[in-house]
C-alpha cells in the first residue's frame, strides 16, 4: 500500500457530514452498502470482528441509498465500496466488492495493532 496523500478538504467535510471521525482511529473503514446487497453483509460482518479484535480500527456503515450526495461526492459506483483512512482523513485505500478474511485483515493489520 503507497502512501496517503493529504486529506481532500472536500472529501473530510462529506465524510464529517456521515458522521465519521478518522482521528479517534489509526484506520477508518467507511463502508457504503445497499440493504439488498449479499456481499455487503459479509464485509460488514467481517469488518466488525476485526473491529473487536484491532485497537486502531473503527468501522463506519453506511447506506448508501439514503446518503446520495455522498456517494456521488465520494465517487462511490459499486457496493460494497470501502474507503480506508489514516487518522488524518486522508484515503489510503478503496476497496471494492467483497474483499476475503484473509485480504480484510492484512490491509489492517499494515495499519493497526492486534488487541491482547
Amino acid at each position: 500500500m503507497s502512501p496517503s496523500a493529504a486529506p481532500d478538504d472536500r472529501v473530510l467535510a462529506v465524510l464529517a457530514g456521515l458522521g465519521v471521525r478518522p482521528g479517534d482511529a489509526e484506520l477508518t473503514a467507511v463502508q457504503f452498502s445497499t440493504a439488498f446487497c449479499g456481499p455487503c453483509r459479509a464485509t460488514r460482518a467481517r469488518l466488525q470482528q476485526l473491529q473487536r479484535t484491532r485497537t486502531g480500527l473503527v468501522h463506519v456503515h453506511v447506506d448508501a441509498e439514503s446518503h446520495l450526495d455522498a456517494v456521488r461526492a465520494l465517487d462511490v459506483r459499486v457496493t460494497p465500496t470501502v474507503l480506508w483512512l489514516d487518522r488524518s482523513g486522508a484515503v489510503v485505500t478503496r476497496s471494492t466488492g467483497a474483499p476475503g478474511a484473509a485480504e480484510l485483515a492484512a490491509l489492517v493489520d499494515v495499519h493497526t495493532p492486534v488487541a491482547r
